[in-house]
């Protein structure tokens, strides 16, 4: 069983590359109310649901041209992680004959696995990887939900569904200007996207799903009742705050894509070229592509490095690098070989700075192996 503490504590995801953007907007970004404010349960909207957060979010996937959300339905979260479940509950069918298999393509979110182990419901149950059912026939499949991860984590890759028939849920956490190009508006059935990822408060613990069919909305939102009554107040108005700012700042020198996009590209760039003087390491690849938010031909940005040992004797590279002082996360958490790690890029910049150093260190003495 993976520890849970530390799967998300160690070699972790936590987007602190976007504080100094926040500290720059430190006064624009900053929230107060009193202490009788929002003591209710209830909301502006329908389901707990703020509707200036709801219409500010689709102003926002509107500017960055990330995803359609015309016609579609939104649901709030505490953060993308609770909407996982809540997706896959609302997409297993009702009074079926045998559970909804779960399955995901390899590296995958941990997540996806864990939560459907831990809830164990009769409507689904986790099985496994998409490469076990990709030759299965087409009517097979309508009992299938696919966790398909675009850009995927751990390895940055733009991926799309690969079992005909089956449901999907399109995690959008790393869809934006940070992280990838934009090809294009995302348009599928259901998409989750993150605070966490897009503004870097993953303490806020704020997600939000846009689904297309009313049935998978209402299911969907039941879930949320049930489950936690919504989400903060608080929370929604400190996110309205944030995307508020950001819509502000779009497209200017000032604006929290450029910096983003500009941090972690950097990033990639110095860690690409420590590694392309090894023989012992290497990363995965990825092309500069058109973005239309930008509007021109940028270079990758990933969230993270996967990393892989290429040499005989590293069996397990999370191992390796521990041992040169690396905090990684081990291939095995993604169902992956053991001979791939995950190093984040978008810790502080004293973290990504200590990386490069020992990674340095790390790949300079198979220089003086060889002699």
């Amino acid at each position: 069983m993976i520890d849970f503490f530390f799967l998300f504590f160690f070699g972790s995801g936590d987007p602190l590359f976007l504080e100094p953007y926040w500290q720059q907007h430190a006064a624009s970004s900053a929230v107060v109310f009193s202490g009788w404010h929002r003591m209710s349960y209830r909301t502006t909207g329908d389901y707990f649901i703020s509707v200036e957060l709801e219409k500010h979010i689709r102003l926002l996937h509107e500017a960055v041209g990330n995803a359609v959300t015309d016609g579609r339905f939104i649901v709030f979260g505490s953060g993308s992680t609770q909407l996982l479940n809540a997706l896959v509950y609302a997409l297993s069918p009702e009074n079926a004959s045998t559970p909804a298999s779960v399955v995901a393509t390899a590296p995958y979110y941990a997540l996806y696995k864990l939560q459907t182990d831990l809830f164990d419901r009769r409507e689904y149950e986790w099985k496994g990887v998409t490469s076990k059912w990709v030759n299965a026939s087409v009517a097979s499949m309508g009992n299938f939900i696919e966790f398909v991860t675009s850009p995927n984590n751990p390895d940055g890759r733009l991926l799309q569904s690969v079992l005909g028939g089956s449901s999907v849920i399109y995690d959008h956490a790393y869809y934006w200007p940070h992280f990838t190009a934009i090809p294009a508006p995302a348009d599928e059935d259901v998409m989750i996207f993150t605070a966490s990822k897009v503004t870097g408060h993953a303490s806020s613990r704020f997600g939000w799903a846009v689904i297309k069919d009313e049935k998978v909305y209402q299911k969907a939102t039941e879930y949320m009742q049930l489950n936690t009554m919504g989400v903060s107040r608080d929370t929604q108005l400190r996110v309205l705050k944030l995307v508020k700012v950001m819509l502000a700042e779009m497209r200017g020198e000032g604006g929290i894509f450029e910096f983003g996009h500009k941090t972690t590209r950097e990033r990639w760039s110095k860690l690409s070229k420590v590694i392309s003087s090894s023989n012992r390491f290497s990363l995965q690849q990825l092309s500069p592509l058109y973005c239309t938010y930008f509007k021109k031909i940028i270079d990758p940005s990933p969230a993270y490095a996967w990393l892989k040992c290429e040499m005989e004797g590293d069996v397990d590279c999370s191992a390796v690098l521990r041992e040169a002082g690396i905090i990684s996360r081990a291939g095995a958490v993604f169902e992956a070989s053991s001979r791939y790690a995950r190093l984040s890029l978008i810790k502080t910049q004293d973290d990504v700075d200590l990386l490069l150093q020992r990674m340095e260190a790390l790949v300079s003495k198979e220089d003086v192996a060889s002699f």
